[in-house]
């Protein structure tokens, strides 16, 4: 039996292969399990004096919500814990359903840390090791830090790192747009989607700035008798050339704006080589022709 034939029977009964029948990605598992996930992780940070700070931050993977808890520059086991205790009474007030808190295996986190998540019900996931994807969001988070804040900012010292890690928390929860919860912000959701045409506002079309388009010349009424001009062509050789007024009131002629910018055009290009050929080194002995459209339409 060929390889497609086996192909085709498991498409038609909609039996998956079977590597993925009873085994799921890490990936599936925590978008499944978001709403129950938190994770943490310890970030460097250095001041202009050389000091290097460390900060402690925790993050939810349903709604994206960072808690920046402190920063030291020498986190102590008594340390770690007292905000392990702060974030305890902060997801309790938010009404939060965490179940279980991802990190990797620092030696910063004391046995007490852990000890202090079970007594409210959230067990600790480690992660392997030398592996980052496991706690990929919170990496993703620490990237994003370094790159819109620290590299970017002149840290002094402890109590100003604080303060501009307060100033990015708030502005990462209440403004950022993530695209993880379909660009929304983790304490602004995105409104309710307008079903109704009728609530639908109309969409204002933008006015065309006339610097970067051609004018728009209006119809002018034109028109003109056959004794005067008996073809087309006649007429459009008669008005490349200047024409007496006493002419011009008598000709009533329906023109669009498309022909009056051809003939603008036309115009300004037979100006332009009629002065080229008189303004040159080299004359011709014989004058030029006139055109023996007009001269057949005026005569």
């Amino acid at each position: 039996m060929a390889a497609s034939t086996v192909w085709d029977i498991l498409n038609e009964t909609e039996i998956d292969p079977a590597p993925e029948r009873a085994a799921s990605t890490w990936a599936a598992l925590l978008r499944s399990q978001a709403d129950a996930l938190l994770a943490c992780d310890f970030l460097e940070a250095v001041t202009l004096t050389g000091a290097r700070m460390c900060v402690f931050a925790v993050i939810e993977h349903a709604s994206r919500r960072i808690h920046i808890l402190g920063a030291t520059p020498h986190p102590t086991t008594g340390w770690v814990v007292h905000f392990a205790k702060n974030l305890v009474m902060d997801l309790e007030d938010n009404g939060s359903r965490a179940r279980f808190m991802v990190r990797d295996r620092d030696g910063k986190f004391p046995e007490l840390f852990d000890a202090i998540l079970a007594e409210v019900g959230i067990d600790v996931v480690l992660s392997g090791v030398h592996m980052p994807r496991m706690n990929s969001i919170m990496e993703r988070w620490v990237q994003t830090c370094r790159h819109e804040l620290l590299d970017r900012t002149l840290i002094w010292n402890q109590r100003h790192l604080l303060h501009a890690l307060h100033e990015f928390e708030q502005f990462y929860n209440g403004h950022r747009p993530h695209q993880g919860i379909a660009n929304a912000r983790p304490l602004c959701p995105l409104p309710t989607p307008i079903t109704d045409p009728d609530k639908i506002a109309p969409r204002h079309t933008k006015t065309r700035s006339p610097w970067r388009h051609p004018p728009r010349v209006r119809a002018c009424c034109l028109t003109c008798t056959d004794e005067v001009f008996g073809k087309s062509r006649a007429l459009l050789a008669a008005l490349l050339q200047p024409l007496p007024r006493r002419v011009l009131r008598h000709i009533r002629v329906l023109v669009r704006p498309e022909t009056v910018l051809r003939w603008h055009r036309d115009l300004i290009a037979a100006r332009h080589a009629r002065i080229s050929r008189c303004s040159g080194p080299q004359r011709s002995a014989r004058s030029p022709p006139r055109s023996p459209i007009r001269t057949a339409s005026l005569t």
